[in-house]
């Protein structure tokens, strides 16, 4: 008796898989978290931390890096040094300049991935830092992806922290939530002002610190995903082309 037929399986495009980096150099910060490759060889990249409380498999990188890769960017999701030194707890008050010590060492090894450009991003209290570090050192990164940017303390609007933003001049993308209580898009967009860099927002309508809508929904939807990724890629796309001879 000869095997049944069966219908052909439709053919399923993977996700680009994340894969473990680690990379330690003596005296600096180690560089830990996990790369996603694109299907093709990628000229650009980007480095992706997470916010005070999370790690660098927040759901909200994860999908970004997919996302980004799926685009042809290679990502690179890192911890920061806190996040390496102990599993849980927020980052230590004194140490802010080692975790963006580790964000320039991410970004260093990062460059010896892909041959083009390299862009920098984090979420809330990574996000800071990352800002921080590209106005202390203007030629670091190419441009900057801010999520759920932390412009201020819940419910202390006047403690602001946007100091540096006139010395920030790479492009710059803010995604953040019309809920968010670290700072308004109102907020946001008094911001923005300050730097004299292009910048744009992608304000989430009814969206909370991390980029979902509530209890309900509480990841950013595919919806959002494509929006920041969209949004990020039409930007330094624009400045590139700008700036060609």
């Amino acid at each position: 008796m000869g095997q049944a037929d069966h219908p052909a399986t439709p053919a399923v495009s993977a996700a680009p898989v994340a894969e473990p980096f680690h990379r330690a150099v003596p005296g600096r910060p180690a560089v830990r978290g996990f790369l996603h490759r694109p299907a093709s060889p990628a000229r650009d990249g980007l480095v992706l931390t997470h916010g005070a409380g999370g790690n660098s498999s927040a759901k909200l990188l994860v999908a970004l890096g997919i996302a980004f890769a799926e685009a042809g960017l290679s990502v690179l999701r890192c911890d920061l040094p806190y996040r390496q030194d102990r599993p849980k707890g927020p980052p230590f008050p004194s140490g802010a300049a080692r975790d963006r010590e580790g964000l320039r060492q991410a970004v260093t090894e990062l460059r010896g991935v892909v041959p083009g450009r390299v862009y920098l991003g984090g979420q809330s209290y990574g996000g800071r830092q990352a800002s921080v570090l590209v106005a202390e050192e203007p030629g670091l990164a190419d441009g900057l992806l801010l999520l759920s940017y932390p412009l201020h303390p819940p419910g202390r609007a006047k403690e602001l922290r946007t100091a540096h933003f006139p010395a920030l001049r790479a492009p710059t993308v803010f995604a953040h939530g019309s809920q968010d209580p670290f700072g308004s898009l109102e907020e946001v967009e008094t911001a923005r002002a300050l730097i004299p860099g292009p910048t744009t927002l992608v304000a989430v309508d009814r969206a909370g610190h991390g980029l979902g809508r509530g209890a309900r929904v509480p990841e950013p939807t595919a919806e959002t995903i494509a929006r920041i990724v969209d949004a990020f890629l039409s930007l330094v796309t624009a400045e590139v082309a700008r700036h060609r001879p």
